[in-house]
């Protein structure tokens, strides 16, 4: 029921913020609206994709929050385990000038053999596996709010910065063999 709850009021403020994004995007487009010169109206005819993007991104982090926790709790959990293993060994390992020694390779083994085992579990792998998508998710909805934002003040976006870099890098590699080709022409020339 507490769910139910917590999902109708996610659902509610989304459908406000979307309302509320209509509406300027409705005054925006009007000219006599406040936005009507320079890159501000840009901005607020995006405005909308902003919100909605801004919109996913708080329900991805939510998630990605959900599954950082459990992250966290399982190598927690672990260490906590692994700890209480040890503890329970340590009075069996001899008194005397190795016992530090012996205690470490314990507390190693122990350590490596627990977490080795939660490394291995489905249940990690699956938890760290949604994680890195909603990282990854979050990461996608942060470029398209930049590329919106630059669209917005007439800049160029990263992927078309990108394809300049690559062009650039292009030409480069064609003047060196270029150039090359004709340090041989005039070691030839040179040596005729």
């Amino acid at each position: 029921m507490q769910s139910e709850s917590s999902e109708d009021i996610t659902k509610y403020y989304k459908h406000l913020s979307l309302f509320w994004t209509d509406i300027i995007h409705l005054m925006s487009s009007k000219p006599q609206s406040l936005t009507s010169i320079g890159p501000m109206r840009a901005f607020a005819a995006n405005s909308k994709k902003i919100s909605t993007e801004l919109i996913e991104i708080n329900e991805d982090l939510l998630e990605f929050n959900r599954h950082l926790t459990e992250y966290y709790k399982q190598l927690s959990d672990t260490w906590s385990d692994a700890q209480k293993k040890v503890n329970l060994k340590a009075p069996e390992i001899p008194q005397g000038v190795e016992q530090i020694e012996s205690f470490k390779r314990v507390w190693i083994d122990i350590f490596d053999n627990d977490f080795t085992e939660l490394f291995d579990s489905e249940r990690f792998g699956d938890n760290y596996g949604k994680l890195v998508s909603k990282e990854l998710e979050l990461t996608k909805h942060w470029n398209n709010i930049v590329n919106v934002i630059l669209q917005s003040a007439n800049l160029p976006s990263k992927e078309e910065i990108d394809e300049v870099y690559k062009e650039i890098h292009s030409l480069k590699k064609r003047v060196a063999k270029l150039e090359i080709g004709l340090k041989k022409k005039e070691m030839k020339k040179n040596g005729k």
